[in-house]
């Protein structure tokens, strides 16, 4: 007799639980090696879960929210790791927040953005996308890298790479207002330049996408995907303490544990960019590589603002000589991608060559 195979939606329903019993039953414990490696498999299973869900309400709603909808998900849960592991991690932990932030931006918009392109161009050597909603999303990812992660190298009102009490809310408020302007532009105002673009430059409507699934459908796929965040953040920092010795153990530095940190949480993202650009929908996954940066920045710095009011580790947010450098190219280059509206492998090349020198200078700075 045959044993039946559960169909596809119960196995994506299934997971998000199965892997928050594992996120309750090892939280704050010290497990073996065995188990270090089970939860790795279920936090790969919540990843491709969250995944699968934020494609089912993104196709409900349609362009640009689905893309918000998954960019400010793993933001506020990326937000909720970065606080915990700084309460728990005391001084070492003082340019956690940084590295994370910045290790997102260059994920999102080099590595997320380089790989999409690259997809995108595979048949015809082109892909199109909105040049309009693409550069004032580019404008917005430098502003707030400047003026939160730039600018406490110059500052002088604190000893350090750090603001001041003040400059830190003005950082927070700036951040904020960016924010919002960004997604009232995105969303209201000019919602048709973050629409996908067709083959022959058109832009692509509604009625172009496949029959959307129900509203019941879309609200029970909302709700497993914050369970599937929920669960992959847990279960990373479940996971952090092998992290970190994994790193010591090949001699890495420990600012690279924000990078990882930053690999894991933006994975669900990742993997539904390049789905969209294997589907000839490069806008949505240029939507999601550079909202996604937009947030990580607009939501992360107020969070931590108003977190230092009891968090006592001191928050170093100013990039250091190497960074800023990758930071300036990686806007420079993703300048210059924008603008034509149009792109080749070259520019998709251009951006997966300035993540390669991210990770190796992150790995042996």
């Amino acid at each position: 007799m045959a044993v039946p195979v559960p169909s596809p939606q119960v196995t994506w329903r299934v997971v998000p639980a199965v892997a928050l019993v594992a996120l309750a039953l090892t939280w704050g414990r010290t497990i073996p090696a065995a188990v270090v490696t089970l939860v790795a498999f279920l936090l790969g299973g919540a990843v491709l879960a969250a995944v699968h869900h934020a494609e089912v309400v993104a196709h409900r709603v349609g362009e640009p929210f689905g893309s918000i909808v998954l960019a400010v998900s793993v933001t506020v849960i990326e937000v909720s790791l970065i606080i915990t592991l700084m309460l728990s991690g005391g001084d070492s932990t003082s340019t956690l927040a940084r590295d994370t932030v910045f290790a997102a931006v260059m994920i999102t918009v080099n590595g997320m953005l380089g790989l999409s392109l690259f997809v995108a161009c595979r048949r015809d050597g082109l892909t199109r996308f909105n040049a309009e909603g693409t550069g004032g999303a580019l404008a917005t990812v430098a502003t707030l890298a400047a003026v939160c992660l730039v600018l406490p190298v110059v500052t002088i009102g604190a000893p350090g790479p750090v603001f001041t009490a003040r400059q830190l809310v003005f950082a927070a408020v700036a951040s904020v207002a960016l924010y919002a302007v960004f997604i009232l532009t995105q969303t209201v105002r000019h919602r048709d330049f973050f629409l996908p673009v067709a083959p022959d430059g058109g832009v692509l409507t509604e009625e172009d996408h496949a029959e959307p699934p129900t509203t019941r459908a879309a609200m029970a796929s909302l709700v497993l995907l914050v369970l599937s965040l929920v669960a992959v953040v847990g279960l990373a920092k479940v996971e952090s303490p092998a992290i970190e010795s994994g790193v010591r153990s090949v001699g890495l530095p420990q600012s690279f544990v924000g990078v990882v940190i930053a690999l894991l949480v933006l994975l669900p993202e990742s993997i539904a960019a390049v789905n969209a650009a294997r589907r000839e929908r490069v806008q949505t996954s240029l939507n999601l590589a550079l909202g996604s940066a937009v947030a990580s920045i607009g939501l992360t710095i107020p969070a931590l603002a108003i977190a230092s009011i009891w968090i006592t580790t001191p928050l170093e947010l100013g990039l250091g000589p190497t960074q800023i450098v990758l930071l300036a190219l990686s806007v420079v280059v993703g300048v210059l991608t924008v603008v034509p509206g149009r792109a080749t492998r070259l520019q998709a090349s251009l951006h997966l060559t300035i993540f390669a020198a991210f990770l190796f200078l992150a790995m042996s700075p």
